[in-house]
């Protein structure tokens, strides 16, 4: 039978390796331990190899960037075989760059423009056909990354800029949340041995980043199961008894939620499971990485999904956590004891000022949680992100800043009154934001 022309032997280990980039002896060792590729050999004993040889090597050489072990990767590739798969054609190993298309393309920045003008005209139906034409052009991963994350990243500056609604921001979550779905239910089943736990600690609403793992991962062979948003920490102990995962990941987007994960990070070192975490809140506040005993997957999702296959094929030991020093705990304390008096004394403290009484209650509750966040977390500079965060947004709403000035004041005044000496830490923080803004 005549060979096909990608199988047909041409190019000796040298032009093989300018082509892949791989050094003969590296080449030559994969050979020799792990049967791929396996060329054909000349009457002389030398190598010859194939275009699909090249390809071959240059998807061990892809699994291993992406964070596997050759041993893995080799692991997988056999498996798929045994299955009566490619590898090669495997569409969760294509990268985007090995797509080809028509000379019409349309590219992804083009497609991620078009979808983020329909979703602020709610224009569902528009919306999910640009998806549509963009998952059939390009991988999956892909799509998510380059269009989807950054289309959100891009309405979530617009609505801080104070250019969009609120609405308009919910509706491309929403519709980004459901197509991410849709996405899992259609992933194959897992393959791989050992589960892994995807969750977003006590608190925490935004669920994006932990589905678009959770996704990943499914298509790459794992058990991974996402538990939802807002996992509560009383039931989670028993979640951990019944999966026995492997792997424990955790996603935060706000400082609270960092403080929730650390709750929940404690709770896991007693089961001796390997732990890892990221999300927003630990680029914005880069202190906050130090402060939870765990992994810190990287700042971006891709990151992430890389240090993960590194930590599933060698977990390194838990690092260990300074608890926070004696003055936080007993501020912390008494905080919480006294958290209401607070508040009320604010409200009294700021009504002449002249703001509404619903955002007055939105503040409190907002600051109120984030000094507590700040407090179980260990360093009160925390806040800074946040309050500048919180600063900017009100700026763009037309509400100046010495409204927040004001307020950051009466705060101060209302911890210094209710909690004493243990409040000093809280309220010199304060006071020193507001002489700084």
């Amino acid at each position: 039978m005549a060979q096909e022309p990608h199988e047909i032997p041409m190019l000796n280990i040298r032009a093989v390796s300018r082509e892949t980039g791989l050094k003969p002896d590296t080449i030559r060792a994969w050979e020799r331990r792990y049967g791929l590729p396996m060329p054909s050999r000349t009457q002389g004993g030398h190598r010859l190899y194939s275009p699909r040889d090249i390809a071959v090597l240059k998807w061990l050489s892809d699994r291993r960037e992406e964070g596997l072990s050759i041993s893995r990767a080799v692991d997988i590739w056999e498996r798929l075989s045994r299955d009566g798969q490619d590898p090669l054609a495997t569409p969760q190993f294509a990268k985007p760059h090995q797509y080809t298309f028509p000379a019409q393309d349309v590219s992804i920045s083009s497609l991620r423009d078009d979808w983020v003008q329909a979703c602020m005209r709610f224009d569902q139906q528009a919306a999910n056909q640009l998806l549509n034409e963009a998952f059939a052009r390009y991988s999956v991963e892909y799509v998510c990354l380059e269009l989807l994350i950054k289309g959100l990243a891009n309405i979530g500056h617009d609505w801080y800029q104070g250019q969009i609604t609120v609405q308009q921001e919910h509706f491309a979550s929403e519709l980004t949340i459901r197509r991410i779905e849709s996405l899992l239910m259609a992933s194959p089943q897992p393959s791989i041995p050992g589960q892994i736990l995807v969750i977003c600690p006590p608190d925490e609403q935004h669920t994006i980043s932990a589905l678009l793992i959770t996704l990943f991962l499914r298509r790459l062979g794992w058990n991974a199961i996402f538990l939802g948003a807002n996992v509560p920490l009383d039931r989670l102990e028993q979640t951990i008894q019944n999966t026995k995962p492997i792997l424990v990941v955790l996603t935060s987007q706000q400082l609270l939620t960092a403080a929730t994960a650390l709750q929940v990070a404690q709770l896991l070192i007693e089961y001796d499971i390997p732990i890892a975490f990221g999300g927003r809140v630990y680029n914005l506040v880069p202190g906050v990485r130090d402060r939870i005993p765990g992994i810190f997957l990287g700042e971006t999702l891709d990151q992430a999904l890389s240090m993960i296959l590194q930590l599933l094929e060698y977990a390194p030991p838990t690092p260990s956590v300074e608890p926070p020093e004696q003055g936080y705990l007993l501020a912390l304390e008494e905080f919480h004891n006294r958290q209401v008096q607070v508040e009320v004394q604010v409200v009294q403290g700021m009504a002449a000022v002249g703001i509404h009484p619903d955002h007055l209650e939105i503040a409190n509750t907002n600051l109120t949680q984030n000094i507590i966040a700040a407090l179980t977390l260990g360093d009160i500079s925390f806040l800074s992100s946040d309050i500048e965060w919180v600063k900017g947004l009100l700026e763009h709403q037309g509400i100046p800043t010495r409204g927040v000035n004001s307020y950051l004041q009466a705060y101060a005044e209302a911890v210094m009154h209710e909690l004493g000496d243990r409040g000093s830490l809280i309220a010199s923080f304060l006071v020193q934001l507001v002489r700084e803004g």
